[in-house]
């Protein structure tokens, strides 16, 4: 009985694991859209520099999923180093009208092909409000999700 009760015990950790994934991958830039500004100045001038929210600074460290569009940046796609957006291409941050809360960059564990169509990656999510050469998301050891 107390066997029947430990495997009980451990099928239903992991389906709350794979449920909580589930559902906070599925809102994961939602949670991202939380984030508001502060200007701040630096020897070129002024900047806006994130905030980010309680949800959001809850998913630091944790492994997210994230699902996109692959924006090719300075005229070539590295396979291996990507941006992800929420927003199909002729909306993204870079060539529409998303705002940079809608992309992220992301490190792949092991290069992916580019394509067109969307895709979804899991990984470590890390924040970025010091740094104004890389965006403020940034997932790191990713994966691509079939």
């Amino acid at each position: 009985m107390n066997k029947l009760k430990i495997a009980l015990l451990a099928v239903l950790v992991v389906i709350v694991g794979q449920t909580s994934l589930v559902a906070q991958s599925t809102n994961v830039w939602k949670n991202l859209s939380e984030v508001t500004y502060k200007i701040s100045e630096d020897e070129f001038g002024e900047l806006y520099v994130p905030v980010f929210s309680e949800n959001i600074t809850k998913l630091a460290g944790k492994v997210v999923e994230a699902d996109g569009y692959i924006i090719p940046f300075e005229g070539m796609f590295k396979p291996e180093h990507i941006i992800l957006s929420s927003l199909p291409l002729a909306e993204c941050f870079f060539c529409g009208s998303g705002g940079p809360e809608t992309v992220m960059e992301v490190d792949m564990a092991s290069p992916i092909k580019y394509t067109s169509d969307r895709v979804r990656v899991r990984g470590t999510l890390t924040l970025n409000s010091k740094d104004p050469e890389k965006l403020m998301y940034i997932m790191k050891n990713a994966t691509l999700v079939k």
